[in-house]
């Protein structure tokens, strides 16, 4: 979901930013934002809380940066503009899941802004699962949901943790360069540097629409016979 169907990686960012100012850390967090892409939260917290020790409990933690992070969504939605086109071409072909390391309440904001949640069968957060990406967990869930064997699946994403989870869960994946570099995506099924690619790849000719000049990003997970993203 962050990073292909909506423009949230730098928006997570923010939110952190901001509660580490209002904790004291605005200069001082040491957080490497790009190496959590495609993690859940929880993993960078965890690492914050074993550098500064805050006088915080976790969970609150967790909660005060979600609200930014709500609050920044709703006020900017950042919706990646071709994500609706495409979802709307491979719903009549693929059963399609959504796999995130966000939480369920957060889905549900991304979902709501752009009306997509009708695109999904299933619906599959880290809240779900034993383990965040790199590990598989989101990914077999979703195929599990979609009555679906792996080697159907496949993944769309936009991280490199993401692709590594695809990947050992036994899928294909379509890695889309949103927000990291082509070459740190070689792990990948294929990349791509856009949203009609991506229809390329899953679509007969006939089925897919003329590509805009520039075509943003979509991610997580797109399947054959079932999809999920």
């Amino acid at each position: 979901m962050d990073g292909v169907i909506v423009d949230s990686e730098p928006i997570h960012e923010r939110a952190f930013l901001e509660v580490f100012a209002e904790m004291g850390y605005a200069d001082n967090h040491g957080m490497d934002f790009p190496a959590y892409y495609g993690r859940s939260d929880r993993a960078l917290w965890e690492d914050f809380v074993a550098k500064h020790h805050p006088p915080y409990p976790f969970e609150q933690l967790v909660e005060w940066k979600q609200t930014k992070l709500i609050e920044l969504l709703r006020r900017e939605r950042p919706i990646f503009p071709d994500v609706p086109r495409l979802l709307a071409e491979l719903e009549p072909h693929y059963a399609i899941a959504l796999a995130s390391g966000s939480s369920h309440n957060v889905i549900r904001e991304v979902l709501a802004l752009g009306g997509l949640a009708r695109f999904f069968k299933a619906v599959v957060s880290i809240q779900d699962v034993g383990r965040s990406k790199p590990a598989p967990d989101v990914f077999l869930r979703a195929a599990s949901l979609l009555g679906m064997t792996p080697s159907d699946c496949v993944v769309v994403e936009d991280s490199i943790v993401g692709v590594q989870a695809g990947r050992a869960a036994g899928m294909d994946v379509i890695a889309i360069t949103n927000s990291v570099p082509r070459e740190r995506l070689g792990e990948a099924t294929h990349v791509v540097d856009d949203y009609h690619q991506i229809a390329a790849l899953l679509l007969p000719e006939g089925k897919r629409s003329r590509p805009r000049p520039r075509q943003a990003a979509l991610a997580c997970q797109s399947n054959c016979k079932g999809a999920s993203a």
